[in-house]
């Protein structure tokens, strides 16, 4: 997930986003009888109107999951009912995501069940429902916020991270991301994000012994990343791990290890079209770090085989010399003193992540791997290019994604069995 460099102001801008509900939505309304659809939707949501959106959630047979949401919240008469209600479609979401990753229910639909997108399109239904609903009792502002946030951390597997107790397994913690850049192509898939579906829960034997693989997905917005959504859900469970991996999509052909993370956010536009650019924001900022360096066995992974693209160990960085104002390209790495403006995978969020991941694995005194992995770009077969005609699947762009998949997890117990 690597930004292009624009010139922003240092601070978060937004788009001021609204237009008629979708055609979801409306169903919802009419079903629903609770709905508000006067109520702008936000720019993520939006997208849902678009008919690749709609076959995808089709094709998939999640397309009935934003109206089942809506009929049970406006069953909801009190605001504990409707936590009760966000919380258990939100896990019930992922789950199924899950389970029709790893081959597990109804294959429903004809798309592939490596698929990310349904999981990112059906929340945006979900999303929209709840951010239209019109309770039969009195909700604040804040109030239907907390259920918003509550419902992204329970269908993104957030809060169903769970290593087994008394285990002799190796503790893997992996993210993902939801697609991004939609509007440039509306059909785009995360190969991350569907890799942390195909690995989350599984327990793989090993020449080594055990690994036992725990995974979640992270919105690509700048706004939830300074609210802390990474450490909120990562804390608890860096305390246990015995090795970490945050997973993007990166560029075309290969695989990138990323030595160096820049404490630094570039400005490209995020899913929601809003930009940060300057010093990623921490708690504790005055013992805020420029670079954190991954400790992932990066040697080891880019000499042994692991599938079918190449990997490398990028140790390039942008940064500012110690006493200068220039930023300058180092192919080697960070020099002393120096204020950074790149890391080894950009500056975009799939920095942040694995910035803010391995800072807190430093303030925590875990000394585990960790780091981040950069996996290629997810392309779709040849004559399929041109997102205004062409499809939301072929055979090749499933084959790519398996083929990434695949690797990310051989990847991952390479590391593991140097721990």
């Amino acid at each position: 997930m690597r930004g292009l460099r624009v010139k922003v102001a240092v601070c978060v801008v937004s788009i001021v986003v609204g237009g008629a509900p979708p055609a979801f939505a409306a169903q919802a309304a009419k079903t629903t009888g609770c709905a508000d659809g006067s109520v702008p939707l936000g720019v993520e949501e939006q997208r849902l109107a678009r008919p690749a959106p709609q076959e995808i959630l089709r094709r998939a047979g999640f397309d009935s999951v934003a109206a089942r949401f809506g009929r049970a919240l406006c069953g909801a008469r009190s605001y504990r009912v409707a936590e009760s209600v966000v919380a258990e479609h939100g896990r019930r979401l992922w789950r199924r995501a899950v389970d029709r990753a790893q081959g597990r229910g109804p294959g429903s639909g004809d798309l592939s069940r490596d698929d990310d997108r349904p999981l990112y399109w059906a929340r945006l239904g979900m999303t929209s429902a709840l951010r239209q609903w019109r309770p039969a009792f009195d909700l604040t502002d804040a109030g239907r916020e907390a259920l918003l946030d509550r419902l992204e951390r329970t269908s993104r597997g957030q809060d169903a991270i769970h290593f087994p107790a008394r285990t002799k397994a190796k503790r893997v913690l992996v993210t993902g991301f939801d697609p991004f850049t939609l509007d440039r192509d509306v059909r785009i898939s995360n190969p991350s994000g569907a890799t942390a579906l195909a690995l989350d829960g599984t327990t793989i034997r090993t020449k080594t012994g055990l690994v036992r693989i725990e995974a979640a997905v992270f919105p690509v917005r700048w706004g939830d990343f300074a609210d802390g959504t990474v450490e909120r859900a990562l804390r608890p469970h860096l305390r246990h791990a015995d090795l970490f991996t945050t997973v993007s999509q990166g560029r075309p052909g290969r695989f990138d290890i990323e030595r160096y993370n820049a404490a630094w956010r570039g400005g490209f536009p995020d899913n929601e079209n809003r930009s940060s650019t300057g010093l990623i924001p921490v708690t504790d900022p005055a013992a805020q770090p420029q670079w954190t360096v991954t400790t992932l066995p990066f040697q080891d992974i880019v000499a042994t085989p692991t599938g079918r693209f190449p990997v490398h160990d990028n140790t390039q960085v942008t940064e500012i010399p110690a006493g200068e104002t220039t930023p300058v390209v180092r192919p080697d790495g960070p020099t002393e003193g120096s204020a950074a403006r790149s890391g080894s995978g950009g500056d975009y969020l799939s920095n942040e992540i694995a910035y803010r991941a391995t800072l807190l694995r430093d303030r925590l005194g875990r000394k585990i791997p960790g780091g981040h992995v950069h996996t290629p770009v997810l392309e779709f077969g040849a004559g399929n290019t041109d997102p205004g005609t062409g499809t939301v699947t072929d055979p090749g762009f499933v084959r790519n994604r398996l083929d990434i998949i695949a690797q990310v997890r051989s990847i991952v117990l390479v590391a593991a069995a140097q721990r």
